[in-house]
């Protein structure tokens, strides 16, 4: 399952050269071009943290955020079924790939429910993800 969803022409900074996303069996990839370079990132599907979905009255943005510390990936000017179908599909590779963490046997760790990562049972912050734990 490979799908490649394009951002409109019409939206700031897709004009000449749009933004892609392209999510596999994997993960997702972000290519951006530009006149003298040409930009791919790539996120496992294990390391996404989250997709957010902001639409507007024609355009949506994505932002899909990643755990690890890593900078989130960003696109906007796409349509709001693709941004939903974007979304749906990043669930989907998330379950597929098995989201959840493995449980610890150690006595004295856990792993982080944001990013799984393992981590001290008395941690407040995620050392890793630097989110804030119950």
């Amino acid at each position: 399952m490979t799908r490649e969803f394009v951002a409109s022409r019409w939206t700031r900074g897709n004009f000449l050269f749009p933004t892609r996303i392209r999510i596999t069996d994997q993960g997702v990839v972000r290519h951006k071009r530009s006149w003298f370079s040409k930009s791919e990132e790539n996120v496992h599907a294990r390391n996404i943290a989250n997709v957010n979905v902001r639409t507007g009255l024609i355009w949506s943005d994505i932002r899909i955020e990643t755990s690890g510390g890593s900078d989130p990936l960003d696109s906007h000017g796409h349509s709001k079924g693709d941004a939903r179908e974007i979304q749906r599909l990043i669930q989907a590779l998330q379950a597929s790939v098995g989201g959840a963490a493995p449980p610890l046997d150690s006595g004295d760790t856990r792993a982080c429910p944001f990013c799984a990562e393992t981590i001290k049972k008395a941690a407040k912050i995620c050392r890793y993800c630097s989110r804030e734990l119950a």
